[in-house]
């Protein structure tokens, strides 16, 4: 009886043995063919969370994990950058955070590419133009194939880019953890100048007369003439800066987005953006992003004609009117644009 039990408790044994050997073996099948339809990534641990296309590496991917190792010097450059927005950011943490929660209305700038898993936050008087065009050739899936040939008004019809405020909170999340995200920046001032220059001094920018021009020129010029409050068509420089930091604009709305900062438009302290491209070196930097997409074949940002493009003496020349009491008042608008992104002070200023 007693060798019949033992007997009976070492079958036991090997029929556990024999299915465990079948179940693990049925399992290792499974993961066999999930391997071949669902390749596993490699991912770098220093390097955010990414996920990319099927059979291809996206463009997150490339700039943590190179390569094509000849652009290293590039990468150490907007390594840099990045660097300089994070130390601002932690520097200046009890004033860049006063708001910890971004709401979808603050998105409303970043244009989303889902084919090459890119966001772009755009900002006005910084290429914005050719780069809507780029982004509506990559996102147009064959639609568009040269930047040039849209046109500029085309470019700035909302409903052509997809932002990233049209999406559900967990697929904003997603998105903001798993593309690349970049923008491009300015020297502020030579980009209010430039946007000044465009708003306020060109005959065909009614609508910006009407809506800031009247109020500039009934809040900040004396003796103004019907014409000018009917129009607000000859804004000064001098008033426009009055209009800027006077407490009451400050309360009352908004930054129209021409001179908001991009400190406001982007939320660099909130987003932590991979690429933080320049003005003063636009066409390499935007090729830069363009090769990590994987389409600089066939798509190269788009040159312009420099000829009447607002310039550092240019600028210098519009603040000579300026008070130092009010160029200290601008500045301080601004600071956090010119310390994040790395921009020395002007030498033309006169601060108190």
């Amino acid at each position: 009886m007693k060798q019949a039990l033992l007997e009976l408790m070492r079958m036991n044994r090997i029929c556990r043995m024999v299915l465990a050997t079948c179940l693990g073996s049925f399992i290792l099948v499974i993961f066999y063919f999930q391997s071949m339809f669902h390749p596993v990534i490699h991912r770098n641990p220093f390097a955010p969370d990414v996920c990319c296309r099927k059979g291809s590496r996206n463009a997150l991917q490339e700039l943590y994990n190179p390569t094509q190792l000849e652009y290293s010097s590039t990468a150490v450059l907007h390594q840099m950058r990045r660097d300089q927005v994070s130390d601002t950011c932690r520097a200046y943490s009890a004033s860049s955070r006063k708001r910890r929660v971004l709401t979808p209305s603050d998105l409303k700038h970043l244009v989303v590419d889902e084919e090459h898993e890119m966001i772009y936050c755009y900002v006005p008087k910084v290429a914005c133009t050719n780069w809507k065009r780029v982004m509506m050739v990559l996102t147009g899936r064959g639609k568009y194939s040269d930047p040039m040939d849209i046109a500029p008004s085309e470019a700035h019809i909302p409903s052509n880019l997809k932002t990233l405020n049209q999406y559900s909170i967990p697929e904003i999340n997603h998105r903001l953890k798993s593309y690349l995200k970049f923008l491009f920046v300015r020297e502020p001032f030579e980009r209010l100048v430039s946007a000044y220059r465009n708003k306020f001094t060109r005959k065909y920018n009614t609508s910006f007369h009407k809506r800031f021009g009247t109020k500039i020129v009934r809040r900040h010029r004396k003796n103004a003439t019907q014409e000018a409050l009917h129009s607000g068509s000859d804004v000064k420089f001098e008033e426009f800066v009055g209009y800027l930091i006077h407490p009451t604009t400050q309360k009352e709305e908004p930054f129209n987005e021409h001179w908001q900062t991009v400190y406001s438009l982007c939320h660099p302290c909130h987003i932590r953006y991979d690429l933080v491209g320049k003005y003063e070196t636009l066409e390499e930097d935007s090729n830069y992003i363009l090769r990590l997409a994987g389409v600089i074949n066939y798509l190269r940002f788009p040159t312009y004609a420099k000829s009447t493009r607002t310039t550092d003496e240019m600028t210098a020349e519009f603040f000579q009117n300026i008070s130092s009491h009010h160029q200290t008042q601008l500045f301080e608008l601004y600071k956090f644009d010119f310390l994040m992104f790395n921009y020395t002070t002007p030498s033309y200023l006169k601060l108190e």
